[in-house]
């Protein structure tokens, strides 16, 4: 059946740095585009990152720009994201999604970001 396991999150300091994994399985991943979504408590879930099929095109949401970044290893079926400089605005639960024309969600991993 089709999984997406979400693991790196944690507690960490404001400018500090943490890197999420999202294996997959159970679906071709090379086919799908992956993205990341976070959602803080009481708030909606928003994009943070997403990255096309093969990885050539990424985009970001305007407030993780410059300090985040997306990736994948379709070999591994796995998509990355690397945080950096995190702020306290940065803490949620982190979401993978693989889309193609259907959804597919992960369950999510905690970041919190505090002193």
């Amino acid at each position: 059946q089709v999984q997406l396991v979400e693991s790196g999150g944690g507690l960490v300091q404001p400018g500090g740095s943490l890197r999420l994994s999202c294996a997959a399985s159970g679906f071709t991943f090379s086919r799908y585009a992956m993205s990341w979504y976070r959602q803080a408590v009481g708030k909606e879930r928003d994009l943070v990152a997403a990255i096309s099929t093969a990885g050539g095109s990424t985009n970001y949401a305007d407030s993780v720009k410059g300090r985040f970044t997306i990736s994948r290893d379709n070999a591994k079926s796995t998509v990355y994201l690397q945080m950096n400089s995190l702020k306290p605005e940065d803490t949620g639960v982190y979401y993978c999604n693989a889309r193609r024309l259907v959804d597919y969600w992960g369950q999510g991993t905690q970041v919190t970001v505090s002193s």
